[in-house]
């Protein structure tokens, strides 16, 4: 991390963090070494460390840095463990989670947006982590069982297909609800069978998206 804005901005954002209740070495060290700069378009770049969504191309969104934080720290992405995530977006996220965990698979449905996260992921030589142009709403059924599952996007309701796809005890982070209005964030613990729900925060997330961009 380089530059006086870049320093401001990130301190800032940590005592937002910790005063969230979220005080976790690591994920800042991996956040602080991706570096957020890169990701965000450029007319943004003075918005880079500020808590709000920001438009990146395709008309999707890169959703805030705190709330990505929050996500990220709720999922706890520990080194060995694999996981999947559906919404590449920038590749920020995606790139944090390299850092943390020890194998990525991430799903985007805009072939755009997966080019230009696939540049920036390769000029921080993040090897463990794949990014794939698919239809993410089903999941990865061939690829798991994963440890850690991430959906930036909202469900209309417990999106039960997942919990084979988890190895046991594995851990799926999403929002549950209508994609007009608040929607619950949820952490869901695979027991068994079934999934264990645990409520974490409300948001607003775009609801999943089916089936991948004809053109961009």
């Amino acid at each position: 991390m380089s530059g006086e804005a870049d320093r401001e901005g990130f301190a800032a954002f940590l005592l937002r963090m910790r005063a969230r209740g979220v005080n976790d070495p690591e994920l800042f060290s991996a956040i602080e070494s991706v570096g957020r700069r890169t990701f965000v378009p450029g007319h943004l770049q003075d918005a880079v460390w500020l808590n709000r969504m920001l438009p990146i191309p395709c008309g999707e969104a890169l959703e805030p840095i705190d709330l990505q934080a929050q996500i990220i720290a709720a999922l706890e992405p520990l080194a060995g463990l694999r996981v999947l995530e559906v919404g590449t977006g920038s590749g920020f996220a995606t790139a944090v989670l390299g850092r943390l965990a020890g194998r990525v698979l991430s799903l985007e449905r805009f072939r755009t947006l997966v080019k230009e996260a696939g540049q920036r992921l390769n000029a921080l030589g993040l090897e463990n982590v794949i990014l794939r142009h698919a239809d993410g709403s089903p999941g990865a059924v061939s690829d798991g069982p994963f440890d850690r599952i991430v959906v930036w996007a909202a469900f209309e309701g417990l999106p039960r297909h997942f919990v084979d796809q988890l190895a046991s005890n594995g851990v799926m982070i999403c929002a549950i609800g209508p994609g007009d209005g608040v929607q619950k964030l949820v952490r869901l613990t695979k027991i068994g069978s079934r999934f264990d729900r645990e409520d974490i925060g409300e948001v607003r997330l775009q609801p999943l998206a089916t089936g991948v961009a004809a053109t961009l």
